[in-house]
């Protein structure tokens, strides 16, 4: 969570304009919603944390009126820790690499930032993705292996499979693709995120562990897990996720390989009950 003690954007050398930040707020869980509106000096080259950073160092709004700074998450701002993840101007993305210069141009231009809808607000732009990392235990999404001691080499990888493999492992657990599919839903009560759709982003770290050597052992488990209610085949193949993910993952064919996957799995459970 970033507060007031966030520093404004670098002013020297650079023409200022203004742009009117319209951000959607909340104090608390359950609280209702407000909006707020904040002018905000923008040099060349901010990107929306920076403006959040000068509003938090200057909580006042456009009609004057003194407010408490504006809250939100962030950590790496270089978008690959997933953190800042918010809804702008229409649209879920970064706001790390969300450049003003390209979403608001002009002089006087507005900005409409406000939390993801598909995870309850904590306060203002900062949600609780809660949910994405218990879905991700909920796939097993790690290797089975004891690091206490040395196991000795691992199982050799070609560079077509390393090279798929690495485009998958760069996913983090951001929240666009579940922001952006019809399927998923917010859901606050963690006793129903077992039976609701469990989304592009831990189906496709399934299959990332699944195509590895070691990773592989615990393949059943996953697609049993992926196979039951709110698994795979609640996939509505809106394709909305792979059109928003910042990394570019390709969460569609990684949807399609675990279908088939499920589907071979099926049959063999069929055949081994025989």
């Amino acid at each position: 969570m970033t507060t007031a003690t966030a520093t404004p954007p670098p002013t020297a050398g650079k023409a200022m304009r203004t742009v009117h930040f319209r951000i959607k707020r909340c104090d608390g869980p359950g609280k209702p919603s407000r909006w707020e509106s904040f002018n905000v000096p923008i040099p060349a080259n901010s990107n929306v944390i920076s403006c959040l950073q000068w509003i938090a160092a200057n909580p006042t709004t456009a009609d004057g009126k003194a407010t408490t700074p504006v809250v939100w998450e962030s950590s790496c701002l270089e978008e690959v820790c997933g953190a800042c993840t918010m809804v702008i101007n229409g649209k879920v993305r970064q706001s790390c690499s969300c450049l003003i210069d390209e979403y608001a141009p002009n002089d006087g231009d507005t900005v409409t930032l406000e939390p993801m809808s598909k995870f309850p607000v904590i306060r203002d732009l900062w949600v609780d993705r809660t949910r994405m990392f218990a879905a991700l235990k909920r796939v097993k999404a790690w290797v089975p292996i004891d690091g206490t001691y040395s196991l000795g080499a691992g199982p050799m990888e070609g560079p077509r499979a390393s090279e798929t493999r690495y485009k998958l492992s760069e996913c983090m657990t951001c929240g666009c693709c579940m922001e952006a599919c019809p399927q998923y839903h917010l859901q606050a009560d963690p006793a129903g995120w077992e039976t609701s759709f469990i989304g592009a982003a831990p189906i496709s770290q399934a299959r990332l562990f699944n195509d590895h050597g070691t990773g592989k052992q615990l393949k059943s488990e996953r697609l049993e897990a992926l196979m039951g209610p709110g698994g795979i085949n609640d996939c509505g193949n809106a394709q909305n996720c792979v059109q928003v993910c910042p990394k570019e993952i390709p969460l569609t064919e990684s949807i399609g390989a675990i279908g088939r996957a499920a589907t071979v799995e099926a049959f063999r459970r069929f055949f081994m009950a025989k």
